[in-house]
This record gives C-alpha cells, structure tokens and sequence, in this order.
C-alpha cells in the first residue's frame, strides 16, 4: 500500500471522527445551554387606571381616568371612622380606554381611609 492512500484513510478517519464529535456540541449550543442566556418572558403590557381620591367631611370621591387600551375594573373601598359605621366597598366598575369614571361614597360621620383596587377587565 503506498503512504499517500494511508494517509487519505487517517485523514477521512480523523475528519470523520471530529465531525461526529462536533454534532453534539452543535445541537447542545444551538440550544441555547452554553449561551448564558436565559430568554426572558415578555414583559406585560402597561394597564391601571391612575385614581385621585379626596375625602372632605364624610363623602369621599375618586376619579379614576385610563389612558391605557385594555378596559381596567376598579371598585371604591370606605372605611369609616366610628365603630358603629359601617365600611363599604362599592360597586366594580369597567374603565374604558381613554375614559374617566367618578365613584363616591360616604360615611355617617367621619372617614378614616378610602382607597381603589384595581383588577384587569377579563378578555
């Protein structure tokens, strides 16, 4: 046998061997595992309406405007100062894009804190 056919068979052999060493290397990076990145889940989109909230005396109102395009549910909650008082939470009420809604409440005397919880509309 002449050197030059043994020496294309080492070399067939050898690049063989390397490519089948290399696949699994390939698929394992093309999976991402040794990039050091991991994918990051989307960020949710900006929702919430922005409420103001005054209390004067016994009454308290809010005005919730939504200037974001999902539809945001917001529900006014009353806690009244005197023990016999009772607290209330109002009605939920649906936010459309770009609207202002007012809620109210009141108490037989003084309030003690008002505040709106917001929820996203369902689709």
């Amino acid at each position: 046998m002449r050197p030059t056919r043994r020496r294309t068979r080492l070399l067939l052999a050898a690049s063989a061997a390397a490519a089948a060493l290399a696949v699994p290397l390939g698929v394992h990076a093309a999976r991402g595992a040794d990039s050091g990145t991991e994918v990051a889940p989307p960020k949710p989109e900006p929702a919430g309406s922005e409420c103001r909230t005054t209390v004067e005396g016994s009454r308290v109102v809010a005005y919730c405007h939504n200037p974001y395009p999902s539809v945001d549910l917001v529900r006014l909650h009353t806690e009244c100062d005197r023990w016999w008082d009772v607290d209330a939470d109002g009605e939920v009420v649906a936010v459309e894009p770009g609207r202002t809604v007012r809620l109210e409440d009141r108490c037989w005397k003084d309030v003690a804190t008002a505040w709106v919880s917001h929820r996203p509309a369902p689709l």
